[in-house]
Formats: C-alpha cells, structure tokens, sequence
C-alpha cells in the first residue's frame, strides 16, 4: 500500500456532505509559514514600532492565539510536528540534520489522498529535498538558484553575507534577487492554476531568519535610533542554564553594544516587514480570485527569535521569545473575526485542527483538534504547552559538549515554566510575578510542588 492510499484510506470516513464531491466544494487550505518571526514583532500582536500591515490584515478577519507554541525552537524538528503532528520524539527529525522519515504521514498525504492539489513552495526544511513527504508540487531554494546568473549568484552571497550574520544592514539587491519574492511568486502561479480545483497550499517564506540584510525599501521604514531595545541585564542568563551563557558569549551576542543591537533590530525588524509584503501579496491574489470564500488561511511561523533578548539572538532555548509563535487562523464564514484567544495550544494541533476545518478526518497523531474554539464551541483547553530541545551539532556549542545530552524540556502552564534538564540544574519561571523571565526559581522552597507536578508532566509526554 502507498503512502498516498495509506492516506485516502485513513480519510475515507471524512465527515460531512457538505465537503463531498458532487456536492458544495470542499474547503481548501492555504498555510503562510515564516521563519523565525518573533510573536511580539507584529503589529496584531502589540507592537508599535514593527510594520506589518497584511499580517495584521489577516488577523482582523480572523482568530489570532496568544499562546501557540512551537514543538521545538529549531527548524526541522518545528516544521516535522506541524506538518506531521506529532512530537520530534515520536516523528524522528530532532535536529537540524536529521531528515524527516518518508514513513511519517503528512498534512500533504492526507489531503492528497482526498483529492487535493498539494503544493509545498519555499524553504521546508526537509533536509533531504528529494522526498516531497507527500506533496505533488514542490518548489525550493535549488529552484531559485537555478535562475540566477553566476553573477546574480555572487552579488547575492557578497550582500547578505552568512545566514547566521546578526549585524543589521541595508541590502542593495533588487528585490527579485530575494528568494521570497520567488516563492510569493510561485504560489501566486500555482493558486491562479488550481483556482477551480480543491488545494492545500504550504507557502514557506524564508525570512525573517537571519541574515538581517532587507531590501532597502524595508530597511528604511525603521529608524535604528527610535527602536526600544529588548531588557538585557548585565547578568543575563547567569540564574539559567550555563550553556545559554556560554552560546550567548562564544557567539558575540552577549557583548553586543546598544549601538550595535539597534541596528541588529533595524534589519530584522525590516525582514519582518520584507515577509509581511509577500504574505500581503497572495492575499491580495487570494481576493482577486474569489478564493477567501472557500479557504482557511493559516499564518504562523517554525518558531521565535530572541532578536536580542537576555542578550541572545536566534532561538535554541526556551524563552518565550523563542519558543511563542504567532498564530492566526482566518476562517471562510469569518467566524471569531477579529478576536483573540489566551488558551494554550500546541502547533501539533494544527493538523487535526485544519482536517477538521476542511472535512476530513486525520490520522492518529500527538495533536488535539481547537476547530470548536474557532466556532465558538464547548472547548477544554490544554493543561499546558510542551516543547523540546535536543543539542544540535556545530550550533550550540563550539566544542559540542552538550550534544548526545537528554533535551531540554519545557512544560509551560498559565503561571509557570519549567525547562526540565535531568542532568543539569532546570529552570522555573513564575511568569506571573516575572513575565521576563530573568529570575530562576528553581530553588524556591515554596515552588518544590510545582517542579514535581512539571517534571512528571514532561516525562510522561516523552514516555508515552
């Protein structure tokens, strides 16, 4: 039996005839996805200083979460559970370098197996890009590249420099040399070719990961001297876990002037913007095309960005900057538009979620369907969000001491955090009475209970 009627076969009992061939047209589904986008860098979300006006757009049609989370604040491990729905430990891709198994069913696997259009256009993280995990139409970074003249190619590395660079910069290529306005392009092509036909569309954008070099329109929206630098003690990370220190000091972060920062946040903030317009772009082609009325759009991204905080850039901890996602779901009937929701949720949610949106039934997965908080249904929500880290090679440390280590894992409740390791000291946060995050209570008398409740919660997601 093939992996595609595998799928069918697990979808064969899809629900309702209103979503039937033959009958009304079943809902499509087109999901953004970004990389590395901070939640607090959006306009919908609190910010006044960031520009993003269709992101915001789409959230003012639709629900917008304030506590989705990422299963693990690192690409591959992230974007396996959201197209899988399964935790990294049960899906297999823990680190950047591992690639997804063919054998783990998909998002893509379940709507093709129904009669879908698949496409998967960007940057996916699939590690190995000769498997498509299901979908039939796929679009990468080789793509791109293979467009470009040598000297596009060589004007492209002399401008943006190393993806880790965190020196913020005004780029000088035309904006046709960015490889998501290829891939905005690309799905605008693919959604006009399948306009008639029932689609689940993954558009993946690079930006706004490093590195911080925007095409000069978006540079320009921010002033590096007006920007509010993120809270950065002098003894930052010193309570925490000791290799977030050592990260932050071997990288250069951790010394980072103000002037410096501020031009680090000049240029992410303009990749937000840069990656706003693309998202505006499809939209605008969306509503061109009638396709709003039948489709459920998702925005969200992999996972956060420190952009600076406890003076640490990128992700790979468990700070809410990196480990919070924004997530707004807009549905076609525009229920819940314009509204918020606190409850926690889980980004392996999302599968069984949109499966239900869209009349199918998903597989067997880690996930747990909130389509009832989208229609305003009885709802129980999750107890906590739960996320992991495994140490990944030649990226966390320079001398990899930590790699092969138990992960870090992060049980996070309404008031309390614990980043759970079973061979070091963890840390506890009361985010009530410390919402930044600077205070360590792991040695609290008075919390004790707390940690046992957490930890027992954290192992029996890994132990189930």
């Amino acid at each position: 039996m093939t992996r595609r009627t595998a799928a069918k076969t697990l979808a064969a009992a899809s629900a309702g005839p209103f979503f039937a061939f033959g009958q009304k047209p079943r809902r499509s589904l087109l999901f953004l996805c970004s990389d590395q986008h901070q939640t607090a860098a959006t306009g919908c979300y609190g910010s006044a200083e960031v520009h993003t006006p269709h992101i915001d757009r789409l959230a003012a049609d639709g629900v917008r979460f304030e506590g989705a989370y990422c299963q693990s604040p690192v690409c591959v491990p992230s974007r396996g559970s959201i197209i899988s729905g399964l935790y990294p430990h049960h899906h297999g891709a823990r680190i950047l370098s591992d690639a997804l198994s063919e054998d783990v069913p998909t998002v893509a696997d379940l709507f093709g197996g129904e009669g879908y259009r698949t496409a998967a256009i960007g940057k996916m993280h699939f590690v190995d890009e000769t498997r498509r995990h299901g979908f039939d139409h796929r679009i990468h970074a080789a793509d791109f590249n293979s467009r470009l003249t040598k000297a596009e190619q060589q004007a492209i590395r002399k401008d943006q420099g190393g993806a880790g660079g965190t020196s913020g910069v005004r780029s000088e290529l035309p904006l046709r040399l960015f490889r998501d306005t290829f891939y905005a392009e690309e799905t605008i092509d693919f959604l006009r070719r399948n306009a008639k036909n029932p689609f689940c569309v993954w558009s993946s954008f690079y930006m706004p990961h490093t590195p911080l070099v925007p095409h000069g329109r978006y540079w320009d929206l921010y002033d590096p001297e007006s920007l509010t630098l993120p809270e950065r003690t002098a003894k930052a990370l010193e309570s925490g876990f000791v290799g977030h220190l050592i990260r932050a000091r071997e990288r250069g972060w951790y010394q980072q002037t103000d002037p410096e920062l501020r031009l680090a946040l000049a240029g992410y903030y303009g990749n937000v913007s840069q990656m706003d317009a693309n998202v505006g772009r499809v939209l605008d082609v969306m509503e061109e095309l009638g396709l709003l009325d039948n489709t459920v759009v998702v925005y969200t991204s992999d996972h956060g960005e420190m952009a600076g905080a406890h003076r640490m850039w990128t992700k790979h901890n468990m700070y809410e900057q990196s480990v919070s996602v924004p997530l707004i779901v807009r549905m076609p009937e525009g229920l819940g538009r314009g509204t918020s929701r606190s409850e926690l949720v889980e980004q392996v949610d999302l599968l069984p979620t949109l499966a239900e949106l869209c009349g199918l039934d998903a597989p067997k997965c880690d996930g747990r369907s909130f389509a009832g908080l989208l229609r305003g249904e009885r709802y129980q929500p999750r107890e906590f969000a739960f996320s992991q880290y495994d140490f990944c090679r030649n990226v966390f440390t320079r001398d990899d001491r930590y790699v092969g280590r138990p992960p870090i894992l992060m049980v996070r409740t309404e008031r309390y955090k614990l980043n759970y390791l079973s061979w070091e000291r963890s840390e506890l946060f009361d985010l009530e009475k410390d919402p930044g995050e600077t205070r360590n209570a792991i040695d609290d008398p008075g919390l004790s209970g707390v940690v046992k409740e957490l930890e027992a919660a954290a192992l029996a997601v890994v132990n189930a």
